[in-house]
């Protein structure tokens, strides 16, 4: 009955958007959100009815299982909301959920930034069809923007939803899979509106934190090697995409011309696709961020490593000084409050003192 009761609030979803955005020039942006998220919902069964039931393939009964594990792991030690979220399943017939697009100019690293009615603004546009996503990237790129389109496996409705397990992420190994699921539930604690680097850092933050917590429990030898060697080329990674970024940014700080610019951008760009081919030869067989690569590099590329990862050390020496989850969420919902500079001086301060402190 619930499950029914929550369709048909889904259903009245889309109208009752409609009618309130109809003077908006967005209104077929809006629709497609509306629409996707309808339909994602009604694709959505009961994880428990799908372990249960003997028409369920051994292979996915086995992913839900696993999944089911980490969502209580969630609860029960990581303190993250107790709901519905990620206890149903969908099956959908795309390799993700749906497609962002990013952009910036052609000589700046900072992101054009989107605004909506719960989210806030943000840096990207989503759209639950790749070919839309592609028209409005053309678009963007016709005016002159540095473009990227990215696919994106999983995201959160803030518990505005009850967000579903996925087909574009339900096979991906144990510990990654545990990190998706810790990360999304992270954004129903604390989300900032306009303030995308704070919140995907904060859920970055619990994600790491959590993910090391299930492994102490739960995982084996070979589980903790792979995910120590996913962390390394992680780390390599990015460590790579900084050493760039600070290329790019002190070149479009510089007094060259607008000409020089662009042509000290490709060369730029050239010596970073070189650079990863020698890190990757280091991981043998290990392709895992060509798809990173897979579109001609642009400005928009640095966009998500900024904002995932940047806050993520002032958020683990915060976490550090808590005695619990539910402690480190109370700091963080404070932090929260104050004004975006100042929260933002706040987690490098609180950076600046952890590493201190390890240094001998």
């Amino acid at each position: 009955m619930k499950t029914r009761i929550r369709h048909f609030m889904a259903a009245l979803l889309l109208p009752l958007l409609l009618s309130s955005l109809a003077a908006c020039s967005q209104l077929g942006y809006y629709g497609q959100a509306a629409q996707g998220q309808i339909s994602l919902l009604q694709n959505a069964r009961s994880v428990d009815s799908l372990i249960a039931s003997p028409e369920t393939p051994q292979q996915l009964r086995n992913r839900l299982q696993a999944a089911r594990q980490m969502r209580q792991f969630a609860v029960d030690e990581l303190a993250l909301p107790d709901n519905s979220s990620y206890r149903n399943y969908a099956q959908l017939k795309q390799p993700f959920v749906l497609w962002n697009v990013v952009a910036t100019s052609s000589l700046s690293l900072t992101p054009l930034r989107w605004c909506f009615p719960v989210a806030g603004c943000v840096s990207y546009r989503g759209y639950y069809q790749h070919e839309s996503a592609l028209e409005f990237a053309q678009q963007l790129r016709s005016e002159g923007y540095d473009v990227r389109v990215e696919g994106v496996p999983a995201y959160s409705t803030l518990g505005w939803f009850n967000d579903p397990l996925i087909s574009t992420f339900i096979n991906a190994p144990d510990a990654s899979l545990a990190r998706l699921i810790f990360h999304e539930l992270a954004h129903q604690v604390v989300y900032v509106k306009d303030d995308s680097a704070f919140n995907e850092s904060f859920a970055t933050a619990v994600e790491q934190a959590g993910v090391q917590r299930w492994l102490d429990k739960f995982g084996n030898e070979a589980m903790r090697s792979n995910y120590e060697k996913d962390e390394g080329r992680r780390k390599d990674f990015l460590a790579l995409l900084r050493q760039y970024r600070s290329r790019l940014d002190a070149l479009y700080k510089s007094n060259a011309s607008d000409q020089q610019k662009l042509h000290d951008k490709a060369e730029i760009f050239q010596a970073l696709q070189q650079d990863y081919q020698s890190i990757r030869s280091s991981w043998g067989a290990y392709a895992g961020y060509d798809r990173w690569f897979a579109e001609p590099l642009t400005n928009a590329h640095f966009v998500s490593v900024a904002t995932y990862n940047d806050l993520v050390p002032g958020f683990q020496a915060m976490l550090l000084q808590s005695a619990s989850f539910p402690e480190f969420y109370r700091s963080v919902k404070q932090l929260s409050e104050r004004d975006k500079s100042s929260r933002n001086a706040q987690l490098q301060l609180l950076a600046k003192q952890q590493n201190a402190a390890k240094s001998p």
